[in-house]
């Protein structure tokens, strides 16, 4: 599993090497010939374009990763895999390693 996500990882570096060429000359010269003050607000205002994506892609991410673990908890307890104690607390009836063969 790692292996495959070092492939993922390096093939989207890869891919995505030629969009750091597409960059505009006239756009990186008009920002390179004004004064640094206006060189920091660019760059704040590129920060701040870049919060509101990040955010929703975070929050997107969470959401999905606590509704998969739900879920697979909800499948464990309807199947028998598991029971409950306390709420907090879950108990494996069946180890694992004997489910192998049968998951599929």
């Amino acid at each position: 599993m790692k292996f495959r996500t070092a492939i993922l990882v390096v093939g989207s570096l890869l891919c995505a090497v030629p969009v750091f060429g597409q960059s505009c000359a006239m756009c990186y010269g008009s920002a390179k010939s004004t004064t640094k003050e206006g060189q920091k607000a660019i760059n704040k205002a590129v920060l701040v374009l870049l919060v509101p994506p990040l955010g929703c892609l975070t929050l997107g991410v969470w959401l999905a990763f606590r509704y998969g673990r739900r879920r697979d908890i909800e499948q464990s307890l309807a199947l028998g895999l598991v029971e409950t104690s306390r709420e907090d607390e879950l108990r494996v009836k069946v180890p694992i390693s004997s489910l192998a063969g049968q998951v599929g």
